[in-house]
């Protein structure tokens, strides 16, 4: 995996015309490949884009000490960001030339607590990719063992801004 391009600045984030002149696969690709930057959330969450295809989006991460709640354990926010990232980035590479997204809703199932350190897979997949909306699937599993940690489902809406 290349290294990931880490904005230092909103200014080097890519602006609406330089997302929109591409479709969502290909500026998925050129993030992967390091030629855009990552957002900037992966940085402070402790995970990276892994791969790509169409389809599907895989993020990598590890939770660790500033990711915990008061009691030790991992925070619920951390799952659902995780989870938010792959499952609306997968439908990103369905998303047409000309066209953008966001995510609508989310829902988060968290299955079991991820050991602080433990490298875990995030695992986006779409179930479905129209016109105005895209739905998709995902999970959190250990990248060595394959343990299920979590559940999720999204619907995203994809919009062509006038």
């Amino acid at each position: 995996m290349p290294d990931q391009y880490l904005a230092n600045s909103a200014d080097e984030l890519p602006d609406l015309a330089m997302t929109m002149s591409m479709s969502g696969l290909e500026f998925m690709e050129k993030i992967l490949a390091g030629e855009l930057p990552m957002a900037p959330i992966g940085k402070g969450l402790n995970y990276r884009l892994h791969s790509v295809e169409p389809d599907k989006v895989i993020f990598r991460g590890a939770p660790g000490f500033d990711q915990m709640n008061p009691t030790g354990t991992v925070h619920g926010g951390w799952y659902g960001t995780l989870l938010d990232s792959s499952m609306a980035c997968a439908v990103m590479t369905r998303v047409p030339k000309g066209s953008i997204y966001t995510t609508l809703e989310f829902k988060v199932n968290i299955i079991r607590p991820i050991p602080s350190g433990t490298t875990v897979d995030s695992i986006g997949m779409v179930e479905h990719a129209g016109r105005s909306t895209g739905v998709a699937t995902g999970k959190i599993v250990g990248a060595e063992d394959g343990k299920l940690y979590a559940t999720g489902s999204t619907t995203c809406i994809i919009m062509t801004p006038k």
